[in-house]
């Protein structure tokens, strides 16, 4: 490039470090660490002429599956998010574009968790602004327990029935559905391998696109008793046979749903909620997976579509969800949806020669939990009756009893009070109504414990964290927190935030010491009173119990859907420092939107939602 005129060249990587002999490189060349991507694509815009950037990096997918297979160095430490801090605010994706953040739902809100199976280890999560990241380094993910060993287990699958083989008088048309970088290909490989074991004629047509890690992955599966029958490699619309949605939206992609039959094709999907690209851009993304599973029924009959938790059964009974596609292959072969013999597909998984006999494991839990589904989950802890959602009055006795934990009981009540003024009024109006008490219950508890420096620190020093740590993580591992203290961080980054700065296990101490002083907080001698985040904070209480109290002055039947959409308001501000304060001005957008639909019921004004 320098030969040929190209004078200003940059070279971009996550380890600069690795460049020491820049006698091989022609002179003037830059080079810089990934993360000054934007600073240095803002210098060569301005430069006359042609510039080179070269981002030299190994793909993080690729990554995951050399570390596999030893070919990688593997670094020894995982991210952890502190879910009890996170605010669901959806900055670490946004920094990252990473899918293996999971939306995690809890009984205050939904959050994130990382994924440790899917996860790549590309750490740039941590550049999310928010003090939920935690680097354990040394630990091991801690094993499932030895299931799938036992001679009960071995005595179950032995004695399992085979399924008729289907008849391939005509050619079988399977489709596989799902996630790149989850094995959704190597699916469709295992079973053309074990046609071709068999002497059948086998096809497999493998849409990819842009899907090596979190894209669309379609295969087209199609087995014939020869080579001979196969004629065309995709399946026509209309004519599958059988589908493994390996993931629910891909599965209910319209390139999906073409090739299905009313009372002829078959559907397998698996019921988890794995995040999409839209996940990434919007963090209140819903997938809507019960629409999805009933469109596929709607297409295919309701008694042709069945269900299977095939991540969590995996994530419990064997430590990891990569195995989920496997188990699914094998609750469809019990079912009678591969038409070769369970010899050839053993053999099939063999010759793959990855995790040979984890997979073989994972086909015969399938298969098993095709047979014996109350086995499978009670095995995998599931069997637990799941608990009712709160009443009302548990909702406001769970959060008031949360209020005293973050400060005191004359806290508490102050919500107590105000939450039943509000019950007594939706009740005058409604009498049988509890929608506007609920959503004041919920959101009022969520600005009056808003996570300032105090809070952070008790809910890492509750217990609760190091006990989840415990259960994710064994061995003689180190901490290393992520956090940008206001007190003494003034050092901005490239987007003008405040830069993070890394504190290591010794921080564990502070916090607990810091987590007793709770009991200033807003007052005079509070360091933290001073700070414009945390006056903004304690504003917004005053501003939304006046909000709520505008509300009941003039709520009536006809406003009152409104009102109760006023009062979800609160949901809308999350985050930690320049998040938060993104998020309070569209809370004030929206705010004065919903007001004015609520005092004018008749008119119609258009509300943007937030992203």
């Amino acid at each position: 490039m320098r030969a040929e005129g190209v004078r200003r060249i940059a070279i971009l990587s996550d380890e600069p470090e690795k460049y020491r002999d820049k006698s091989q490189f022609p002179n003037d060349v830059s080079f810089h660490h990934r993360d000054e991507l934007d600073a240095v694509q803002r210098e060569l815009r301005e430069v006359a002429g042609v510039s080179v950037l070269i981002y030299d990096q190994t793909c993080a997918a690729e990554k995951r599956r050399m570390r596999k297979r030893g070919d990688y160095p593997d670094p020894d430490k995982r991210m952890f998010i502190n879910e009890a801090v996170c605010e669901g605010c959806g900055d670490c994706s946004a920094q990252s574009n990473c899918l293996s953040i999971y939306p995690l739902d809890t009984e205050l809100g939904r959050k994130r968790k990382i994924d440790q199976s899917s996860c790549n280890k590309d750490f740039s999560c941590v550049k999310g602004f928010c003090p939920s990241f935690v680097t354990v380094e040394g630990g091991r993910l801690k094993k499932a327990p030895a299931l799938g060993h036992s001679d009960d287990f071995t005595m179950r699958v032995d004695a399992l029935p085979t399924p008729e083989p289907q008849s391939l008088e005509h050619n079988f048309d399977l489709l596989v559905a799902g996630i790149g970088g989850t094995g959704v290909v190597t699916v469709g490989q295992l079973i053309t391998m074990a046609a071709h074991l068999e002497g059948k004629g086998a096809s497999v047509l493998d849409f990819t696109g842009f899907a090596q890690k979190g894209g669309a992955v379609i295969s087209h599966v199609r087995i014939g008793s020869s080579p001979e029958t196969l004629h065309q490699v995709r399946i026509a619309d209309g004519r599958a046979d059988a589908v493994v949605a390996c993931d629910v939206v891909v599965g209910t992609d319209p390139r999906c749903i073409r090739v299905l039959a009313k009372n002829r094709t078959r559907v397998l999907v698996n019921h988890t909620e794995i995040p999409s690209g839209q996940f990434v851009q919007n963090r209140n993304a819903d997938i809507h997976i019960n629409e999805r599973i009933d469109s596929l029924r709607g297409a295919v009959g309701g008694d042709r579509v069945e269900i299977v938790q095939a991540n969590v059964l995996m994530e419990r009974i064997m430590g990891n969800t990569v195995y989920s596609n496997v188990f699914l292959l094998g609750y469809a072969w019990q079912r009678g949806l591969i038409p070769v013999s369970l010899k050839a597909l053993l053999k099939a998984i063999e010759l793959n020669g990855v995790n040979i006999e984890e997979n073989k494991r994972a086909l015969s839990w399938g298969r098993l939990s095709a047979e014996e589904c109350s086995y499978v989950t009670r095995a995998a802890g599931l069997m637990d009756e799941p608990k009712p959602a709160k009443s009302l009055e548990e909702l406001i006795a769970h959060r008031a009893n949360l209020l005293v934990a973050y400060q005191n009981e004359d806290y508490a009540q102050k919500y107590r009070d105000f939450v039943a003024k509000v019950q007594d009024c939706e009740q005058s109006v409604s009498p049988d109504g509890q929608a506007l008490t609920d959503s004041v219950a919920k959101y009022l508890y969520k600005l009056m414990a808003y996570k300032d420096e105090y809070e952070v620190a008790r809910l890492y020093t509750d217990g609760d964290f190091l006990r989840k740590l415990g259960e994710t993580f064994e061995g003689d591992y180190q901490l290393t927190f992520h956090m940008a203290p206001p007190i003494f961080n003034r050092e901005l980054d490239a987007d003008g935030r405040p830069k993070k700065r890394q504190f290591g296990s010794w921080m564990m101490v502070a916090l607990k010491v810091l987590a007793r002083f709770k009991s200033i907080r807003g007052s005079a001698i509070d360091p933290f009173n001073y700070f414009a985040e945390r006056r903004e904070e304690r504003a917004l209480i005053g501003d939304y119990r006046s909000l709520i109290e505008e509300l009941m002055n003039g709520l009536n039947q006809d406003n009152l859907a409104v009102a109760v959409e006023c009062a979800t308001l609160p949901d809308q501000v999350r985050g930690y420092g320049p998040v938060k304060e993104k998020s309070i001005i569209k809370y004030r957008e929206l705010r004065e939107a919903y007001l004015h639909r609520f005092h004018n019921p008749s008119s119609v004004v258009q509300i943007q939602e937030v992203a």
